[in-house]
């Protein structure tokens, strides 16, 4: 299993429905609202990097309102 938190930067005044639609994404464990560089945090998980990639380029991606995403995969550090 892959995790990854996607860091999502969005069009003003859309974070709240781009989190809320993320959120509803299958491989999606939560969406936030954040405040900061970055508009909205998602934690997702998939069954490897490929699977993880699909999700971000052909779900998150496509989701109205998000200007920039930043993949950032979790590691287990010894």
């Amino acid at each position: 299993m892959v995790q990854a938190y996607i860091l999502v930067q969005t069009e003003v005044g859309k974070a709240a429905a781009v989190a809320s639609e993320i959120g509803g994404l299958p491989g999606v464990v939560s969406a936030e609202d954040v405040t900061g560089p970055y508009d909205v945090i998602v934690r997702a998980e998939a069954d490897d990097v490929d699977e993880l990639g699909r999700l971000v380029v052909a779900r998150v991606q496509n989701v109205n309102g998000i200007t920039r995403t930043l993949t950032c995969p979790v590691v287990k550090l010894g």
